[in-house]
């Protein structure tokens, strides 16, 4: 079956709209008649990612495609890149400004609730080109 597929630009520093593209996920989603476990995984992990490409790589763009069992998502962004996976992967790591802490952001929670909440998380990055981070979310988790 050909997924339903949905791309989303994501603006950078643009904190009034940062998870615009999870909340319209998680709408169609509904729609779909998708559970609302799933739905709520990918939504909380979709904002998560959403959140960082707002505070870190200027933006970017969430590609998603939804098959009967399962979301896969793409954030891609043209960011500075990250220079330490595993470190930053740990909770409570964070190379958020001060500014961006200010406003109850970058806690260093986000990566690994992404990888919480994904059934299968994968990140390809390189220092001052940007960053890809895949995600697949099933719509029923095996016992």
């Amino acid at each position: 079956m050909k997924p339903i597929t949905k791309r989303y630009e994501v603006l950078g520093d643009d904190f009034t709209h940062a998870g615009e593209a999870s909340g319209k996920v998680k709408s169609m989603l509904r729609q779909l008649g998708y559970n609302s476990d799933a739905i709520r995984r990918v939504a909380i992990a979709m904002y998560e990612g959403e959140i960082n490409m707002v505070i870190h790589a200027n933006g970017g763009y969430a590609e998603v495609s939804v098959y009967p069992d399962r979301v896969e998502v793409l954030l891609s962004d043209t960011g500075p890149g990250i220079k330490d996976i595993e470190l930053a992967m740990k909770e409570g790591y964070s190379t958020a400004p001060d500014e961006v802490r200010a406003l109850g952001f970058g806690a260093g929670m986000g990566l690994s609730n992404i990888q919480k909440y994904t059934d299968d998380m994968r990140i390809e990055s390189q220092v001052g080109v940007g960053t890809n981070m895949y995600m697949t979310i099933l719509a029923q988790r095996p016992e």
